[in-house]
């Protein structure tokens, strides 16, 4: 493995993609006749085996549906489906510009906490995603962030060293995660920031941790 590569990783909501829309679980919880709170919890304590694969979106929703004592029904499960998908299809253009803009001075890679039914429509949707060097969704590598087997996947796909990498999230805890894992790491707070760390990195003689 060559020792000079630098390998940018990036995170997808929070960074890339904007958070999930606004209203969308009101929206959901009302296709649930749930009250928000109750339906909200729900949503995201069943959200972990959905998020790595080892359950289908059935199996997720029909278990939220339960939770909330609603009957699942599968014409319910398909707009609850379709909608939570909707709400998280929202990019950061200038994100995504600059993203694709550092492709000539760096490998380029994803790495993003997402169901595998979310992953194939956001893949279909944001065509720019099949031009970077590596794109890895906890629905299909079967891991999720802060999980080291996430980050392990990374490293053995791109067939780098943890010190090639400069990961980048909006979350602390993944940000070190990562760098427990080896990699150099940034927690996100905003673009101007992020360029002014990557400029730096980039141009280094030799792999240091960023500043979180």
């Amino acid at each position: 493995m060559s020792t000079d590569r630098r390998i940018l990783l990036f995170d997808l909501f929070g960074v890339i993609a904007r958070h999930q829309r606004p209203g969308a679980q009101e929206k959901m919880a009302a296709l649930c006749r749930a009250p928000v709170d109750a339906y909200t919890t729900a949503y995201w304590a069943h959200r972990p085996p959905y998020d790595t694969g080892r359950h289908s979106a059935t199996v997720y929703w029909t278990r939220v549906l339960r939770a909330l004592s609603r009957p699942a029904c599968a014409d319910t499960i398909e707009e609850l489906r379709l909608t939570d998908i909707d709400s998280w299809s929202r990019v950061d253009d200038r994100m995504v510009a600059y993203v694709q803009s550092l492709r000539g001075r760096a490998e380029v890679a994803l790495l993003s906490n997402i169901p595998a039914d979310h992953a194939d429509a956001f893949l279909a949707a944001q065509p720019w995603l099949h031009h970077l060097d590596h794109v890895a969704f906890s629905g299909k590598i079967h891991a999720a962030k802060p999980d080291p087997a996430a980050f392990h996947h990374c490293t053995a796909a791109l067939n780098a060293a943890p010190a090639h990498f400069l990961f980048v999230d909006d979350r602390e805890d993944n940000v070190r995660a990562a760098q427990a894992h080896g990699m150099n790491g940034h927690t996100f707070t905003g673009q101007d920031e992020l360029t002014t760390v990557i400029d730096a990195w980039l141009t280094s003689d030799r792999m240091h941790n960023a500043a979180p």
